[in-house]
């Protein structure tokens, strides 16, 4: 599959977390699939998933690597791309996946698990998402943990964290403490994002449970959406402040 240069829908705009925006290249782009650094060990991959309601969706994951192993939060919305992404960590970053970690059990998190499974890399989830995933007839992640649980990657860690209902019942956050990046997924929205798929939500405990983010992981210099643009902690205010209005 060839590479190409063209951008694709504004995604080549980052917003760091100094609050200036600067053009970041993809390291790796294709119609399906683009991955950029944002740090020395981590990577943004984003892939786009056809809905009925808002068209077609950007959807955000991370990846980190450290001393050739890899783990990646949120699959690509199928398995197709999530092969892509795979191939791409093992051959050009000469990386083994140590884990898949689905952040709640939408597609947009998991749609590509079985690829994963097929490569042999365990899955990790939050307990609740094991049982979501089951009852919507979707690939279920193999291993499931209460509150938090810590992952290794090389000599770094990854900390994954469920405190509390938002945009689904299950959503957790992903913490990576060396570059301080927090992974908030569909819980924490783009600046000027709307409300968005809000059908599994839980819309009154949402701006408590960013709060909660906020207390734990306030330290974070960046900060990974779901959906749209990398900012700064000022998204967690930013969707702290949209879902009390």
């Amino acid at each position: 599959m060839k590479h190409r240069l063209i951008p694709l829908l504004g995604l080549l705009l980052l917003m760091c977390s100094c609050k200036t925006a600067q053009l970041v290249v993809p390291v790796y782009q294709t119609d399906s699939l683009v991955i950029e650094k944002i740090a020395p060990h981590t990577y943004i991959h984003t892939s786009f998933l056809q809905t009925e309601s808002f068209g077609l969706v950007p959807c955000n994951g991370m990846i980190v690597i450290d001393h050739g192993e890899a783990i990646v939060l949120d699959t690509p919305h199928n398995d197709t791309v999530s092969l892509e992404l795979i191939r791409w960590i093992e051959k050009e970053q000469q990386s083994q996946v140590k884990a898949i970690v689905p952040t709640h059990f939408h597609a947009d998190c998991l749609g590509g698990l079985h690829a994963f499974h097929q490569h042999g890399i365990p899955s990790y989830a939050y307990q609740k998402t094991l049982e979501l995933a089951a009852g919507q007839d979707a690939t279920v992640p193999q291993n499931g943990f209460e509150g938090t649980r810590d992952l290794s990657v090389g000599q770094k860690k990854v900390q994954l964290a469920f405190v509390g209902e938002g945009h689904t019942r299950d959503n957790i956050v992903a913490y990576f403490p060396s570059e301080k990046i927090l992974f908030g997924g569909c819980l924490i929205k783009a600046l000027k994002a709307g409300k968005g798929h809000l059908a599994d939500a839980n819309v009154e405990a949402w701006p408590a449970t960013v709060q909660r983010v906020k207390a734990q992981f306030g330290q974070a210099k960046m900060v990974i959406p779901g959906h749209g643009k990398v900012g700064d902690t000022a998204l967690l205010d930013y969707t702290i402040q949209l879902f009390q209005e």
